[in-house]
């Protein structure tokens, strides 16, 4: 069982550093297939997307991909935002709700996005009017799930072609490391930190993130091989909702 939920993890940090993502939607759903507590699944999937993500902020920086206005444009409202999420405790029937709702957005995000958003250039920069509040409600949800943001930052500025594909993965990795950070310091100042057995589960992450990030930076095109993170996604969905009902 441990060798399987690690080398799902292993995918799935290797395929979303590749966009430069953390992979917290993935853990969370690979987790919640093998019945883990509500506190340790965030918990971890924060910690790990700490991890890949930063792995891809060095891959994409170096490659001068990376673009600091765009980022402080949103990071600034999202970390207090990321905070008081970590900071509330939802029950379980809450937290699985919220949860089935973000993997479901994330596997549809990954479905729906064609490579016409993905390969037209930028035509326009974000305004603060728009960065600000969607920043903040970025952060808010990310902090209550135990996700970094990117999952939901990435699929808006691609359509609204804010940054080039790279670009895009550049900005949302800084974004998901600050993000994780401030839910995870939430949880900590809360009560909410606990990983249980699952921090053997980091050295897996960091060897799919180091290769997914080099890819993604270095040698991949633009396109994403989607299908078995979104069979993921759509599975562990499933299932949460199932046992809601």
């Amino acid at each position: 069982m441990l060798v399987f939920l690690g080398a799902l993890v292993f995918l799935v940090a290797l395929l979303y550093s590749s966009v430069g993502h953390g992979g917290a939607s993935g853990y969370l759903a690979v987790t919640s297939l093998f019945a883990v507590a509500p506190r340790e699944m965030a918990t971890t999937a924060l910690l790990l997307n700490v991890l890949v993500a930063g792995t891809a902020l060095v891959s994409y920086t170096t490659a001068h991909y990376f673009k600091p206005r765009m980022f402080l444009q949103f990071t600034l409202p999202a970390v207090p935002a990321a905070f008081l999420g970590g900071l509330l405790h939802l029950p379980a029937h809450w937290y699985s709700l919220l949860l089935a709702v973000a993997l479901t957005f994330a596997a549809a995000r990954l479905s729906l996005l064609n490579r016409s958003a993905m390969s037209e250039p930028p035509t326009r920069r974000p305004t603060w009017r728009w960065s600000v509040p969607t920043g903040a409600g970025i952060g808010l949800v990310s902090g209550m799930v135990g996700v970094g943001g990117g999952i939901f930052l990435s699929p808006l500025a691609l359509l609204r072609r804010w940054a080039t594909v790279k670009e895009t993965a550049a900005v949302s990795a800084a974004f998901i490391v600050a993000n994780s950070l401030s839910g995870l310091a939430g949880r900590l100042v809360s009560g909410n930190f606990e990983t249980g057995g699952l921090l053997m589960l980091v050295p897996v992450a960091f060897a799919g993130g180091v290769i997914g990030s080099y890819l993604g930076a270095r040698r991949a095109s633009p396109r994403l091989l989607r299908f078995g993170v979104v069979v993921v996604l759509m599975v562990a969905a499933a299932k949460l909702i199932i046992a809601l009902l």
